[in-house]
């Protein structure tokens, strides 16, 4: 295999998964059968993108060779005889309208199959999951890594929810105004998960990750083309951008980790930034406050300091007490005890963090990360380096572990 060849197989892969799996399963519904003809498709590619070259039109090759893979299957399998005609159809259709790059429904049908996925049919608690894997292609384990859950456990519900779609005939279409608005907070919390997951992914160019925060970004705003009233939609794309302009300040110029109150505001994107200024203030004047309007809050306050060059902690933690009470999650308490840390003490920070859940932070993270700078402002050396220890371990990112080698360094070598 060529080098071009198997990058470019790569590469269709990551931007072209949640759009071939959506057209390939629109009227099937049959997730499972859709993801193994693509799973199909791409091993072709593989082994004939070398031989004859990359085709002018990847995803419609890929396409392609998926529609053929679903019919031989149904061909093959007795029991799905009735559904072969409905599979063809809706391969033809969807090729028709692939093969049409300017037929403004392509990009509806990631959309569609979000809505799918919150299904009320489906378990609640995998309607994230299923999103992630299915509209953005994301592995199961590092969404079991996600959600703190086993890699077998993840596969097993994921596997689950999708049967559940194709046995319930679960449409794959954009719900009536009333039952999208009841459906849209886990819509919101996949989109933002998957940027999540992008971000932590800045390490390496060869992550498949790092595509995600813009196809994020994109679903975001493709979302707000048909709920332009909705406030918590707004919000999100605002928080996505106010993150997305800090991109090329998180690290140095030899790749290091630096944390968001030392970077060179000069680097932010200001552009960016005032296309979420303008977003956030348009979500204000819907009256209704939510938490992706809290968060994006909190960015605005953090990006103020490029025009003021001072952060308002005060305003930081009026917000964090807001999203708390709105969305008490792991993340939200951990950063709001960190505020606190800077506003009230370090003391009264570990205080809060000690009444988090023991269940939910063994493998977080921030909480460690947090908790360990806490304990050596406090001058207690040896609980910080445990906890810094703890924070290196469970962080993926070789920029921030080495960051927090240097300040776990930095405290042995204060109390030697």
């Amino acid at each position: 295999m060529t080098s071009d060849a198997g990058r470019a197989a790569e590469r269709v892969a990551r931007q072209s998964y949640g759009k071939l799996i959506a057209f390939l399963a629109a009227r099937s519904r049959d997730v499972p059968a859709a993801e193994d003809a693509l799973s199909d498709a791409l091993a072709a590619a593989l082994r004939v993108w070398p031989e004859r070259g990359i085709p002018d039109n990847p995803e419609g090759w890929l396409l392609t060779a998926a529609r053929r893979n679903l019919i031989q299957a149904a061909r093959h399998q007795a029991v799905r005889d009735n559904a072969r005609e409905t599979i063809t159809l809706a391969i033809e259709e969807a090729e028709e309208r692939m093969n049409d790059a300017q037929n403004a429904d392509f990009s509806d049908e990631r959309l569609k199959l979000l809505f799918a996925c919150t299904h009320p049919a489906i378990d609640q608690s995998v309607h994230t999951p299923l999103m992630l894997q299915t509209v953005l292609g994301i592995d199961a384990k590092t969404i079991a890594q996600a959600f703190i859950v086993l890699p077998d456990a993840m596969s097993q519900r994921l596997v689950r929810a999708k049967v559940k779609i194709r046995d319930a005939g679960i449409p794959f279409a954009i719900p009536e105004r009333q039952i999208l608005t009841e459906r849209l907070a886990d819509v919101l919390s996949a989109i933002y998960a998957a940027y999540g997951l992008g971000w932590d992914g800045l390490d390496g160019e060869g992550d498949s990750r790092t595509g995600l925060t813009d196809e994020a970004i994109w679903l975001g705003r493709a979302l707000m083309t048909i709920l332009p009233d909705e406030p918590e939609a707004i919000g999100l794309l605002s928080l996505m951008l106010y993150c997305e302009a800090r991109k090329h300040a998180r690290r140095d110029v030899d790749s290091a980790y630096v944390p968001l109150e030392e970077q060179d505001t000069g680097l932010w994107n200001e552009i960016m930034m005032a296309e979420a200024d303008a977003l956030l203030r348009k979500a204000g004047t819907y009256d209704r406050f939510g938490p992706f309007q809290c968060q994006a809050a909190i960015q605005s306050v953090h990006a103020t300091r490029r025009r003021t060059g001072t952060t308002d902690w005060k305003a930081l933690i009026t917000l964090y007490r807001a999203l708390v009470a709105m969305k008490p999650t792991l993340g939200s308490n951990v950063s709001h005890a960190a505020v606190i840390g800077r506003v009230d003490g370090p003391a009264l920070a570990i205080a809060l963090l000690d009444e988090l859940e023991q269940r939910g932070i063994a493998n977080y993270q921030p909480y460690w990360a947090v908790r360990a700078h806490l304990l050596a402002d406090l001058g207690q050396s040896d609980a910080a380096a445990e906890a810094y220890r703890m924070a290196i371990g469970l962080s993926n990112s070789p920029a921030v572990r080495t960051f927090l080698t240097g300040k776990l360094q930095a405290v042995i070598s204060r109390s030697a």
